[in-house]
């Protein structure tokens, strides 16, 4: 905390026999003045950071305690419980209702049935006209419609069911609690000041190209899951493979089934994101005009979800809405969950340069306010577009192609962070590069180091994506691998 030098006034007293310094707020102390700032200091440190961290230390553990969560969620789930009993017995109501209207419907034609059967047995009966055929005649009627009414009423009716089919409704999902979505792209653990080591490690193929599991062919689109496991889009592979940390070959989980549009094919996939509502990947499909969704375990086949779609990139925000680059149509579409035609909230307007049309956009990220941002690899450029906005702003390059700082080559990958920095993989400049909100110049925070394989080095870099640490993970394309940048703690 001091250093001892030559006498100095003293900051409180004036004295000259101040022989202490404060290397903190750069004052002189003498030696009185100096223990009287010392506790000072001591009692902010304890009133300022000790009790602080106490009590939210105190608040993080009473999320043990159920009864320390805002009651209003439990309300909400309350609610939920009284309004599903209440549909429920509404629905059970409606199927009574149903089945007795059934019931007397049947009653009634078993009845008209019936009807000339009993004025015969009344006419023969008072005439005593009816020999051994009639007996016989009317007997067979009679067990005719007695069968009938057995087929409704009797012990195992068989004309008549009670269909209860459970299996038409989830009941995990019916209601869910929903946390941090795996895959928005905003981000909340880094910043303007952090900074990775420049010589990546590559954690995935780097064995040449081709379609052995411990090789990947031209990697694109990419995710990481809570345990590091990665999961690549192979847009020359026609696959989406999965990596788990630390393993030295990959795993198959959609596609490799060969080039074509089969349930269980894929057709030059692009991007890869995480549903973790439903345990899920859902995956640009570009060739085939399709985004399916494939079973994150064991999928055998997909499910396609949106149709006729240039689609590229791929990202969700907090509320489960699903944002899709449409490549060929110059614009992004919001889905929102369960719809299939989705909202333009970004181009929309044709080809070009104008702030209101994108050009040829690639990929996209969307913030905790819902503003999209896009890169478009023939303007050269990152825009953003608020919610609503019909036009957006530039917040990286646009100064046309080239490899200053100023500009961007053909972006694709692209990432924001809670402060609104930018983050975009600089395609054919062979580098990521991070430009902080409102610059006029971007830094280049990975590669930039020419073109090749050295560790230090990208050459063509698609897509990148960040674990939980904030270790960041680089589809350096060219190359067929993925490079991890760990977080340079220093």
């Amino acid at each position: 905390m001091a250093t001892i030098v030559e006498s100095n006034a003293c900051s409180i007293c004036k004295k000259s026999s101040a022989k202490f310094l404060c290397i903190g707020c750069s004052a002189y102390f003498c030696s009185t003045h100096f223990k009287e700032h010392q506790q000072q200091l001591s009692t902010k440190f304890d009133n300022e950071i000790v009790k602080s961290h106490d009590a939210l230390f105190e608040q993080i553990q009473k999320l043990e305690n159920s009864n320390q969560v805002p009651l209003d969620l439990f309300a909400q789930i309350e609610q939920w419980r009284k309004a599903t009993i209440d549909k429920v017995e509404i629905t059970a109501e409606r199927a009574r209702h149903e089945l007795a209207e059934l019931l007397d419907k049947k009653r009634k034609v078993m009845e008209k049935q019936l009807e000339p059967i009993t004025k015969e047995i009344h006419v023969r009966r008072k005439d005593g006209d009816f020999v051994e055929s009639h007996i016989h005649r009317l007997r067979q009627q009679i067990h005719g419609i007695q069968r009938l009414l057995q087929q409704y009423i009797g012990q195992n009716p068989t004309k008549t069911t009670v269909i209860i089919d459970n299996d038409q409704i989830n009941w995990n999902r019916l209601i869910s609690i929903r946390g941090d979505q795996q895959n928005t792209t905003f981000l909340d653990n880094i910043n303007i000041d952090t900074k990775w080591l420049q010589n990546g490690v590559t954690v995935a193929g780097g064995n040449d190209f081709g379609s052995e599991m411990n090789q990947l062919y031209h990697p694109w689109g990419l995710r990481i899951y809570d345990d590091q496991t990665i999961y690549i889009a192979e847009y020359s592979n026609h696959r989406v493979v999965e990596w788990k940390c630390g393993a030295t070959t990959g795993r198959v989980v959609a596609g490799g089934n060969g080039q074509g549009n089969q349930s269980n094919q894929l057709n030059y996939p692009t991007d890869v994101i995480i549903d973790e509502e439903t345990d899920s990947l859902i995956i640009s499909d570009y060739n085939n005009k399709r985004v399916v969704r494939w079973p994150r375990q064991n999928g055998i086949h997909g499910e396609t979800i949106i149709s006729n779609i240039g689609c590229l990139g791929l990202t969700m925000d907090d509320d489960g809405c699903l944002y899709v680059v449409d490549h060929d149509a110059h614009e992004v579409k919001r889905y929102r969950v369960g719809e299939n035609h989705g909202t333009v909230v970004a181009g929309g307007n044709g080809p070009g340069d104008r702030l209101d049309q994108l050009y040829y956009p690639r990929y996209v990220s969307v913030d905790q306010e819902h503003s999209v941002y896009i890169s478009e690899y023939d303007n050269h450029r990152v825009v953003k577009w608020t919610k609503g906005a019909k036009q957006g702003i530039i917040v990286a390059g646009g100064h046309g192609k080239g490899h200053s700082l100023t500009q961007l080559s053909n972006p694709y990958g692209v990432v924001v962070d809670q402060a609104g920095n930018v983050y975009v993989a600089d395609y054919a400049n062979n580098r990521i590069m991070r430009w902080s909100s409102g610059a006029t110049q971007g830094k280049v925070i990975a590669g930039g180091n020419g073109h090749g394989n050295q560790l230090n080095q990208l050459l063509s870099p698609i897509s990148f994506s960040f674990d939980q640490e904030a270790n960041m993970y680089v589809s350096d394309s060219g190359n067929h691998r993925i490079q991890k940048f760990n977080l340079d703690q220093h």
